[in-house]
Order: structure tokens, then sequence, then C-alpha cells
């Protein structure tokens, strides 16, 4: 393990949007007990990032500042450490870049100190799974503590440099905004997995003055860096579909191992304790990438069979009465939440969704013909997404079958009042959870304790 202060001792960084996840925090306190200078900076005010601020308070070299961003704080640093979500137009990275000031990611960072070998993981859809299938089939197999990273809930990429030994190995979730980072530094995993790609974040990449088709390009940009600089040693795993958009970018050369998964890859025998078509093509990607490490199908099948899946995703938490209840959580889109109810469909309309949040102006029409041909009842959390699915029902009958409710506790006590044996409670939402919660953890959160509230 290297000694980090030889490296970050008397470094000034600016932390940006640190965050209430936990995430920052956790790459902070690593810089300071390494001896960085820190300047924290976050637009939101002080006293909605003081739960940051108390977890850090015994670093007497880390400052904080809160509110409107100050140019030079951006102009005078050795490194500035980039949040999640800072605009792609951010006047205080174009005045970073101008005077040369590197602009860091922690999950980036991370592979770019520690030099080890990386597995990443990006998609719409899908990459918690596939990374979690990855992390699950890896550690089974070998017996080695093998280090998992990213998009992780409360994880710090950074803290995970004190795990580094000089045979490890991580396995990374990796977002739109974590590739940026990727690409400021010109890297990419040695191994890259692009489960799909769909309409997503337009609320963040799309502005009143370009079409839909150029804000997916900027999110496909962000996405490419899993393989834009991979080399020819580099294995890249993904479908048919990503690979074609992938072909037609311009400036990009795939000179490494190309391999394209589906479902078939998967034995029709092997049994997946996750249901629906989509986590098959899941742990097709995933045993392509177990196997661009030298593993085989004979050791990857059984160990796949035992991975017990991600909470949040399709997880079936209990059944109560036999009644079967389902928290999705992490479906934060419409075609998220479409998977789920193809998954669980079975011909009648036994499934009661319980679905709403915040708007990403994705289109539902897709959304709002499953439900009518799935859902029995849907009950709907406060949002503006919420009031556009709604107002896309145009049919008096089937806009009966929605009811608006103020919070989870209640969607789900309504939701079991009228349930009946057989029936399904799914809590997919199909929106971000930003109308009612910080983050999408908050959300998971309160739904699991609604539950267990039920249960009691």
């Amino acid at each position: 393990m290297k000694n980090w202060n030889d490296y970050f001792a008397g470094k000034k960084i600016t932390v940006m949007r640190i965050g209430l996840l936990g995430r920052g925090v956790g790459d902070t306190a690593f810089l300071a007990e390494h001896g960085a200078e820190i300047l924290v900076v976050d637009d939101a005010s002080a006293e909605v990032m003081q739960p940051s601020v108390d977890a850090l308070k015994e670093y007497s070299n880390i400052t904080f500042k809160f509110g409107p961003y100050d140019l030079p704080d951006f102009e005078a640093a050795d490194f500035i450490l980039v949040g999640a979500g800072t605009p792609l137009d951010s006047p205080e990275l174009a005045a970073a870049r101008a005077a040369g000031i590197p602009l860091k990611q922690s999950a980036a960072w991370f592979a770019e100190l520690s030099g080890i070998p990386i597995i990443g993981v990006t998609g719409t859809r899908g990459k918690s799974t596939v990374t979690h299938m990855i992390h699950h089939c890896l550690s089974q197999i070998t017996g080695e503590q093998i280090l998992l990273g990213g998009n992780v809930r409360g994880l710090s990429n950074l803290q995970l440099l004190n795990d580094v030994q000089p045979d490890s190995v991580c396995v990374m979730e990796l977002d739109s905004w974590q590739l940026q980072g990727w690409g400021w530094s010109e890297m990419s995993p040695q191994v890259a997995v692009f489960t799909n790609f769909m309409e997503d974040h337009l609320n963040y990449y799309q502005t009143d003055s370009m079409t839909k088709e150029e804000a997916m390009e900027l999110y496909f940009a962000d996405k490419a860096n899993i393989f834009r600089y991979q080399e020819e040693s580099g294995v890249f795993v993904t479908t048919p579909e990503v690979f074609e958009r992938a072909k037609g970018m311009s400036g990009v050369t795939l000179g490494q191992e190309v391999v394209l998964a589906d479902a078939s890859t998967i034995p029709e025998d092997t049994l997946l304790a996750m249901p629906g078509e989509h986590n098959r093509l899941n742990a097709a990607l995933a045993t392509e990438a177990l196997q661009a490490l030298s593993l085989t199908p004979d050791e990857i099948w059984p160990a796949l069979a035992s991975f017990p899946g991600v909470e949040g995703r399709l997880q079936l938490v209990t059944t109560i009465d036999n009644v079967r209840i389902y928290n999705d959580n992490n479906a934060t889109t419409p075609q998220a939440t479409i998977a789920a109810l193809e998954s669980l469909h079975l011909g009648n309309k036994n499934i009661i969704l319980i679905a709403g949040g915040a708007d990403k102006n994705i289109d539902l029409s897709q959304l709002t013909t499953i439900i009518g041909e799935s859902c029995k009842r849907v009950f709907l959390t406060p949002g503006n997404g919420s009031e556009r699915l709604l107002n896309e029902v145009t049919d008096v009958n089937k806009k009966k079958r929605y009811q608006s409710v103020p919070d989870l506790k209640t969607a789900l006590e309504q939701a079991m009042s009228i349930a009946e044996p057989a029936d399904i409670i799914l809590f997919s939402p199909g929106f971000a959870s930003f109308s009612q919660y910080k983050n999408e953890y908050e959300r998971n959160d309160a739904f699991v304790a609604a539950v267990e509230k039920i249960g009691e």
C-alpha cells in the first residue's frame, strides 16, 4: 500500500459539490487525512449541507464555503475534485481549465492512482445489477477480496485506495457523470461493459436550444468514455444496439476486442434469482465480462445462480398473506418500470403499482399502455412526473385506476387494503426521487420502512 501523504500533503484541492450521500464526505476525509489543504464549495446553503460539515468537523485542514461559487476558488488550486451533476457548461470548470487546473472525479482518480485492473460497467439500465453480478461471481470463484466502487451507495472511491494490494481488482459501476471524469483523464477501464442506452437525464443534458437527439448525443458521449480510451488489449462487452451507435461516433476507433452479448448466452436451464428477460441479458453481459478475465462458463454459471439480487432492483422484499411486495426503487425511468411490469405480468391485471416522482422529460406512452394491460390500480406519489403521467391517461375509465397519495406510506397502506391473494404490489417509480427526497437512497429507505411497518 502506497503512502498517499507523499502525493497529497500540501496540495490545495477544491472539492466542488460534496453532496449528502457520504461518498463526497469520504473522499474529502481521505484527502484531509493525507495532508491536503481542502476548500469545500457547494452552491447549496450552509443549513442544507450541515450534515456533511458535521461529518468532517475533526479536520482542521478543511474550509467550507456555501452559496454562489467564486471563480478564484477554481483558479488557484492544484486539483478540482468535481461532484456529480455539475453542469456541462459550468463557468467554474471553464475557469479551472483556462487556468490549467486538473479536473478530477473520484472514480477515475482512484483508477489513475491505484493502477489496478478495473472492470467498469455503465448503461442506462442494468448497470448496478451487472456490477454486483460480476463482483459476486469474482468473489465466489476466486475467494479473494474483490474491490467494489463507483456509483455505490455511501462508498468513497478515494478511501478504496487504502485497500489496494498489488494483485487487487476493482469492479466499478460508472454513471454518466462519473464517466465525465474518465474522459477528463483520457482513461477507460480494461474491461468495459455497456448494458444498454435509452432516454434518461434529459433534464440534465437538454437545453431549450437543442433537440432531444442532440441531448442524447451528449449523454452517449459521456457514457462512451467507458470504451473510448481502451487500449488494444482491452475488452468492450456490449449489445448490438449499443455497438452500432458506438461505431457511428466520429473520432472513435474500436481497436480493442469487442464482445456482443444477448440473452441466449445464458443456458435456458440456468436459474437466476432475479426475474425477467432483461435480467437474463444482464447475466449474459456479466458472463462475457467474466470470461474476458479467463473464467470459464462452468465456474461462472453456478456463481450467477447464487447471486441474490440487488436492493431496490426488482427485489422481492416480502410476502404478506400471499401478496408479494417488490421494491424496484431504482427504476427512475419509464423504461425501467416497463421492464419490471413485463417481468411480473402474467396476463391478468394482478399488479398494484406504486409510482411517481420528478419528471425527466421522457416519453410516457409505452408506460401508460403496459399499465393499462397489467395493473389493477396505480398509486402516484407527489411530483411533476406523476402529474404528467396522469395527464397522459385520457380514457375516463382507465383514469379511475389512478389515485394520487401524499407519500409512500399511504400508498403502501392503500395498496395492501385492496390487495387479494396472488396479487403483486410493485413499487417501481418511473421517475426521479427529488420531488420528496434528497436522493433515491432516501426514497428506498422510506419504502423499506413502510413495508416493515406493514409487516409488524
